[in-house]
């Protein structure tokens, strides 16, 4: 057992939990209320229910947990992903209910060019794994389209370059879709811009593209990262208008280039891409238009001279006609008599059905069928004389034996009922001499156990002359070392009670005298206990 005494606390005031949680809270906020951390991304599973990403910052030595809310991750430029390096931007708390500390992020950047290569080379994998750049997705661009859209920045020198080049080559109607190509809401614009012009119907109030151009000027890789969101590539890759990337230089590569159904070095090869030199075209149908006309003419000269031989090689009109002339006269001759022997045998025929048809005349078919009526009815009605005999006598034998029935049942019925009476008035008499022998059983019973009762209650004890005593608090008084001088106690006779002090109390005070408790004569030869 330990003897030592606890360590004196001093002034030292105390803290409830909550309170020094707060407190720790205030310090750490107060203190790096703005902070930038770089670090890898560890634990990363994406929003959970309530939107919320929850993961943590790690290096080689140390790791912080790291929280973005919804409203901010839905704002954020750089997405979180497992194992990337990232300056994290926001300020450090706490969290009460595990009693860490916390970073609180407002935004993310990755950490440097090689990181940023680093995703855009997975990134890429993964889309090309898709089958998101495969070459039998891509569509041909067509020859001389009819309306062309631009998706680009509506105030840069990409919209004039284009709209220069095309007027140069071959003016064609230009609809323009206004995006922002630097930014946070650059990847979403172009998106939707794409998916736009892909959503415009033909022969519509605006113009469905035959070929859409997605352009922007040249920068650095941050400067073009729009064009590398997943958004954007998906965008182009499902666009069901052919679609051509000119973003940046020619040296600048972007995801959208392997998602475009082609790719221009700049804005400007764009725009030469999608038309023809307007001159060499009109040239080349000049020159197609000759070569035509001249194949033409020499066709017809050949088809004339074909046509002429095969004039002379015809034999003439007489000699054409000559046995079809010949057929027409035979059958001319041999026509009427044929006619005369169609007729008599028709003649014939026509005989014939009339005799068949006045052996099935309607009146000797109605005659049958009235003689067969006639057997039927006299057959219906013997039938029926007898049937009704049949049914007169099975119900004159059912009712003489319902009447026999009816007797016995009666018979039956009286003695059933004589029975049960008997028998009631017995198990009556039976039950009533039952309840008597046990309600005097329970009787004697009953007075028995009340003898028994007063014979072990106390008022039986204290009738034969002891006394129960109890002191201030009606507890019973069991040994004389409770019966300190000067206690008030009550004693509980036999007929009575009355209180009591016992002697010794006060030096010099006068002793009290017994106080009765409860109204009644004094019982006979008890006098003063004391």
């Amino acid at each position: 057992m330990n003897t030592e005494s606890p360590l004196p606390t001093g002034n030292a005031p105390e803290w409830s939990v909550s309170d020094l949680s707060g407190a720790l809270k205030r310090t750490i906020e107060d203190n790096f209320g703005f902070v930038r951390v770089r670090g890898e991304i560890s634990g990363y599973r994406g929003p959970v229910a309530s939107g919320h990403v929850y993961f943590s910052l790690k290096d080689t030595n140390a790791k912080i947990d790291a929280v973005i809310w919804k409203g901010v991750f839905g704002r954020l430029k750089t997405r979180p992903q497992e194992g990337l390096e990232v300056i994290a931007t926001g300020k450090i708390t706490t969290f009460a209910g595990k009693s860490s500390y916390q970073i609180v992020i407002d935004s993310l950047e990755l950490a440097g060019a090689g990181a940023l290569m680093a995703l855009l080379e997975e990134r890429r994998k993964r889309l090309a794994a898709e089958g998101l750049f495969a070459e039998e997705r891509k569509q041909l661009i067509p020859y001389l389209p009819s309306v062309i859209g631009v998706v680009t920045s509506p105030t840069g020198a990409v919209i004039r370059d284009i709209l220069h080049r095309l007027e140069d080559r071959f003016p064609r109607h230009v609809l323009v879709w206004p995006v922002r190509v630097q930014g946070e809401t650059s990847a979403a614009e172009v998106a939707n811009a794409i998916a736009g012009f892909n959503a415009l119907a033909q022969g519509g109030r605006i113009p469905r593209p035959d070929v859409i151009i997605v352009a922007r000027g040249g920068g650095s890789l941050e400067d073009l990262m729009s064009f590398n969101e997943e958004v954007v590539v998906r965008a182009a890759a499902t666009s069901g208008i052919p679609l051509v990337s000119a973003v940046g230089h020619e040296t600048d590569w972007t995801l959208i280039d392997h998602a475009a159904d082609l790719r221009a070095p700049t804005p400007t090869g764009a725009a030469e891409k999608v038309v023809p030199v307007r001159a060499e075209l009109m040239s080349f149908v000049a020159d197609l238009s000759r070569r035509h006309a001249g194949a033409m003419l020499r066709l017809s000269d050949r088809r004339r001279s074909d046509l002429r031989a095969l004039a002379r090689a015809l034999p003439g009109p007489e000699a054409v006609l000559s046995g079809p002339r010949q057929r027409l006269d035979l059958a001319g001759t041999r026509l009427a008599p044929a006619l005369a022997r169609n007729a008599r045998a028709h003649e014939q025929a026509l005989q014939g059905l009339s005799r068949r048809l006045e052996a099935r005349s309607p009146r000797v078919a109605l005659a049958k069928l009235r003689a067969e009526l006639a057997g039927f009815a006299r057959v219906l009605a013997n039938a029926r004389t007898n049937a009704l005999e049949k049914e007169r006598t099975r119900i004159a034998h059912a009712r003489d034996r319902l009447a026999t029935l009816d007797a016995r049942a009666r018979n039956a019925f009286g003695q059933s009922l004589i029975q049960r009476r008997d028998r009631g008035a017995a198990l009556a008499e039976r039950a009533e001499r039952a309840f008597g022998q046990s309600l005097h059983r329970r009787g004697d019973r009953l007075t028995s156990l009340w003898t028994l009762i007063r014979s072990l209650g106390p008022e039986t004890v204290l009738a034969r002359g002891y006394a129960l005593i109890r002191d201030e608090a009606g507890a019973l008084v069991r040994s004389v070392g409770e019966a300190l001088p000067g206690r008030a106690l009550t004693v509980q006779l036999g007929d009575g009670s009355f209180g009591v002090t016992v002697a010794g109390g006060e030096p010099g005070g006068p002793k009290p005298a017994p106080r009765p408790l409860r109204k009644g004569p004094a019982p006979a030869g008890q006098g003063d206990l004391f």
